[in-house]
């Protein structure tokens, strides 16, 4: 599709939404910024609830497409979780939908399938069809959030790509990290790709850099058109120095999630 200029970014005052609000305005998009919080520097920004629809329904009209990063990106109990990531998606689909939007590429999540075991030795890499198998209240989230996309693609023609992003940050922290990292330039990259490329439908991509140690199959996220530059190899030697390597039998090593897999959650994961 052509290169939407307008596009409407929720969750602009967090952690990847401040990351991309720097990041995407070099594609030549013209941003419009919607958050919970205050923007400080910018008069110009949405605050509100994404429980707020006659907000939303305004904040949406007039744009060419959606990148949603809003919604609590940890775990928590599942009424906020409610709240926030369900009901919020929800309510944003619908703005969408009553004001003609035609794409959103929503921030789905790794943790929707978490409780894939990870991929060792020449095991083949993890495939987008592998099972849902969530790992937390937040995981689960995500799969409604695929799911919902699906459902306004099949019933109302609105297209989605969901990104199941690894981890976006300027470096990986933690050796489980190397594997499923995504530069923010890669993350730039890959919001682009989503919002250009023709005819997705509702398509279901992973997220994350070309990593040596990579989990998962980018094929899908290739087809978009994304070609990562970025690789986590670079920070291995001294993670793995700090931390050691992944160790079998260990919970939070032995699936993607992570330490989301355990109950209550370990951190760091």
């Amino acid at each position: 599709m052509p290169a939407p200029r307008t596009v409407l970014l929720t969750g602009a005052a967090g952690g990847l939404g401040t990351l991309m609000r720097n990041l995407l305005p070099a594609f030549d998009y013209e941003l419009r910024l919607l958050d919970i919080r205050p923007i400080e520097g910018d008069p110009d920004a949405i605050t509100a609830d994404l429980a707020d629809r006659k907000a939303l329904r305004e904040a949406v009209r007039g744009v060419d497409a959606i990148l949603h990063l809003a919604g609590i990106s940890l775990e928590a109990p599942f009424e906020k979780i409610l709240k926030a990531n369900i009901e919020g998606t929800y309510n944003l689909y619908e703005a969408a939908r009553e004001e003609g939007v035609g794409r959103i590429v929503f921030a789905s999540s790794n943790h929707a399938v978490g409780f894939t075991p990870r991929p060792r030795g020449d095991d083949p890499l993890i495939p987008i069809d592998t099972p849902r198998r969530p790992d937390t209240f937040y995981g689960l989230s995500k799969s409604f959030g695929e799911d919902l996309a699906q459902l306004y693609w099949d019933k109302y023609g609105l297209e989605t790509v969901s990104v199941r992003i690894g981890s976006c940050f300027p470096e990986p922290t933690s050796v489980r990290m190397l594997s499923v990292w995504m530069s923010p330039p890669d993350g730039a990259r890959l919001f682009h790709a989503a919002l250009t490329a023709e005819n997705v439908g509702h398509t279901v991509v992973y997220g994350s850099s070309a990593n040596t140690r990579l989990w998962w199959d980018l094929s899908t996220a290739r087809a978009l058109g994304y070609e990562p530059q970025d690789d986590s190899e670079q920070f291995a030697e001294k993670l793995i120095a700090e931390q050691g390597e992944l160790e079998p039998g260990n919970i939070a090593h032995d699936y993607l999630g992570g330490a989301f897999v355990s109950d209550p959650p370990i951190w760091p994961y």
